[in-house]
């Protein structure tokens, strides 16, 4: 059998393989996390676009397919790609492959920035440098190794006193094995060991905590040691939107939460994230979930449609 085949039965072994044991850990829909860090994901229809955040982690689909979009980017992904997110950001996703008999199945496995940057240092020699895209999101094709470190970590959730002491060293190999791929720049941004993507970093943690207050670009440039021009340069490169874009929609998110858990009337949750005209507030949360206010909430109220990112 030549190579390509062997690699080819391997990954079709493999994924068959997943698909068995994500069965057997979610075996309803919903989310599961069967082992610390790991985290699997099961729905049986598709589902409309949700607003949620991304979480720093390593994502990859065993069956199904899903759509995700950050400000203009658009990222859909399956069964042949693996998806890394590189920072907590607002994102608009929906499923789009599922049904009863061939329900979507995902795994994401938690990354921590302290691991990936003492797997960094322990193999700098091996780890090519290089430039790349820096988005703190992207999609890329899984290969043989990443597909297997995977099913061997999901294979530990039925053996758990085996899990404590493995997993950890599975989960290092897939930081590994991401350095070593296209996306190991991205990787590089988690630990934010150099270069202006950690000051990019500081600068989105400051607009989470203070999305409500005026943003203040001038200052945001100043503290990231760069010039105005320079630092929405590059928070687009990591970001892909703007600062007061990003502001925008962690405003908006954090308003539809308001109405939906705390039942605030639409004014109110709009003063509450920035807002001092209702009006504008109206027009920009139209403009995003595609309907004012009130006619959004009331078609959600009952049912949860702001999620944490899978």
């Amino acid at each position: 059998m030549f190579k390509d085949e062997q690699y080819a039965v391997r990954m079709a072994a493999d994924r068959v393989e997943l698909i068995q044991r994500l069965l057997r850990v979610a075996p309803n829909d919903g989310s599961v996390q069967p082992l610390a860090g790991l985290y699997v994901h099961r729905a049986s229809r598709p589902t409309d676009f949700a607003h949620g955040v991304t979480n720093l982690s390593f994502c990859v689909i065993a069956q199904g397919s899903k759509e995700i979009y950050l400000g203009d980017s658009r990222y859909r992904y399956d069964a042949a790609n693996y998806f890394l997110a590189a920072a907590e950001l607002p994102v608009m996703s929906r499923l789009l492959d599922a049904t009863l008999a061939t329900p979507y199945l995902s795994v994401r496995v938690a990354l921590d920035p302290g691991l990936v940057g003492s797997v960094m240092a322990e193999a700098e020699e091996t780890i090519e440098r290089r430039g790349g895209d820096l988005r703190a999101l992207n999609v890329t094709t899984l290969d043989a190794s990443l597909l297997d470190a995977t099913v061997r970590l999901v294979r530990l959730t039925e053996h758990p006193p085996e899990a404590s002491v493995l997993a950890p060293l599975i989960i290092r190999e897939i930081v590994f094995r991401l350095l070593m791929g296209e996306q190991g720049p991205r990787l590089r941004y988690i630990a934010a060991l150099s270069g202006y993507t950690s000051r990019i970093a500081s600068s989105v943690q400051h607009i989470r905590i203070h999305f409500n207050e005026p943003l203040r670009i001038e200052a945001l440039a100043r503290e990231a040691g760069m010039s105005i021009s320079s630092f929405h340069q590059h928070f687009r490169a990591v970001t892909a939107m703007t600062p007061l874009q990003f502001q925008k929609e962690l405003r908006l998110r954090e308003a539809r939460r308001l109405m939906l858990a705390e039942d605030v009337d639409a004014a109110t949750a709009g003063y509450r994230v920035g807002y001092g005209d209702a009006a504008h507030f109206s027009r920009e949360y139209k403009r995003l979930f595609g309907q004012p206010p009130i006619r959004d909430v009331s078609r959600f109220r009952g049912s949860s449609r702001l999620i944490q990112y899978d």
